[in-house]
């Protein structure tokens, strides 16, 4: 188990929707830092948000990073990428693979980078922002990143275990944020999911299903096939 209070977290993607949900959870637990990254960086309001430029795919950018943020005790994979519509026989090759570069390696390159730098402190904690789709092979190659990025959090959480750094996968399903602003279907609130994912990381668990939609999505992964893609086809 890890307590948030008094740790020093780095957020990526923590300037908007669930990363700057997870950034003011954060807060209320009594963190004691937080270096929130994003492409373009923003001030904050409270001293101890950091706002710190990061880009997943760029390893002279991560290396910066580290070198900027060597205290961090927990680490949360959040940025990600999405194109619309994103289906395999349409979408140019090359976007697909900018997908896989920002939703799979992207947090791979950071928490390699980070994993030192954690256990140099003591130990601690990674939450990686996974989603429903993990389970089901749905919405294109998004999912399939987010297929990939589960078998590597929890290949991950085998590795570490000598480290003293726990590993959490968090699953949800719409959320309302800018990345769902088309999606008319019911949507998650992001301090929800960002208290369920937080509450996990001070528990110790592996995997948080955050709402209704994760849970069905898991729950599907272990169905007869034929029903549950005649319920996607609608």
């Amino acid at each position: 188990m890890t307590s948030l209070h008094g740790a020093v977290v780095l957020v990526t993607g923590g300037n908007r929707g669930i990363g700057k949900a997870v950034v003011d959870d954060l807060l209320g637990r009594g963190a004691a830092k937080i270096y929130a990254t994003a492409r373009t960086p923003e001030p904050s309001t409270d001293p101890r948000v950091v706002p710190v430029p990061l880009e997943v795919t760029d390893q002279a950018s991560i290396d910066a990073l580290v070198k900027a943020a060597p205290d961090v005790t927990v680490l949360v994979n959040n940025a990600g990428w999405d194109i619309p519509g994103n289906s395999y026989l349409d979408t140019p090759l090359d976007d697909l693979r900018q997908l896989m570069e920002v939703n799979f390696f992207g947090p791979l390159a950071v928490t390699r980078a980070f994993v030192p730098a954690i256990e140099r402190n003591g130990g601690g904690h990674i939450l990686n922002m996974l989603s429903a789709l993990s389970w089901v092979a749905y919405h294109g190659a998004y999912a399939a990143t987010k297929a990939a990025f589960l078998s590597q959090t929890n290949a991950l959480r085998l590795e570490l275990l000598g480290k003293g750094i726990g590993v959490t996968g968090l699953h949800m399903g719409y959320v309302d944020t800018d990345m769902t602003s088309a999606v008319t279907a019911p949507k998650e609130n992001p301090a929800d999911i960002a208290k369920a994912a937080l509450d996990g990381v001070e528990s110790g668990a592996h995997e948080v299903l955050a709402d209704d939609t994760a849970r069905g999505a898991k729950q599907a992964a272990s169905a007869d096939l034929t029903d549950v893609y005649a319920q996607l086809k609608g």
